[in-house]
């Protein structure tokens, strides 16, 4: 059994979500890419996406997204379950797994 590292929540709001979501109940597996300008460190983290149109982690998406868009309608919320964090900045340790 594949071991969750932590799990993210997200959504957003564009003109392909029946696209997005079509793409995702197709393949459910991501990964994402994670910069920080600052530090100039990159990481890539990989796992199974879940989409929530309901319960306890659709309810705060919802209810954060609401706020800052002013939306209405549904919305769903993306739950990712990292199971993999990789170094993707260039050099010896890119590629190397982190977690």
């Amino acid at each position: 059994m594949v071991q969750t590292i932590f799990t993210i929540c997200f959504s957003f709001l564009c003109i392909f979500m029946q696209k997005t979501l079509a793409n995702v109940k197709e393949n459910p597996h991501a990964a994402i890419y994670l910069y920080d300008s600052e530090s100039k460190k990159c990481l890539q983290v990989k796992g199974k996406i879940e989409v929530k149109t309901s319960g306890e982690e659709y309810e705060k998406m919802k209810k954060r997204v609401h706020e800052k868009t002013r939306s209405s309608g549904k919305i769903p919320a993306f739950v990712m379950k990292i199971t993999e964090v990789f170094d993707c900045m260039y050099g010896p340790a890119a590629g190397k797994t982190i977690l």
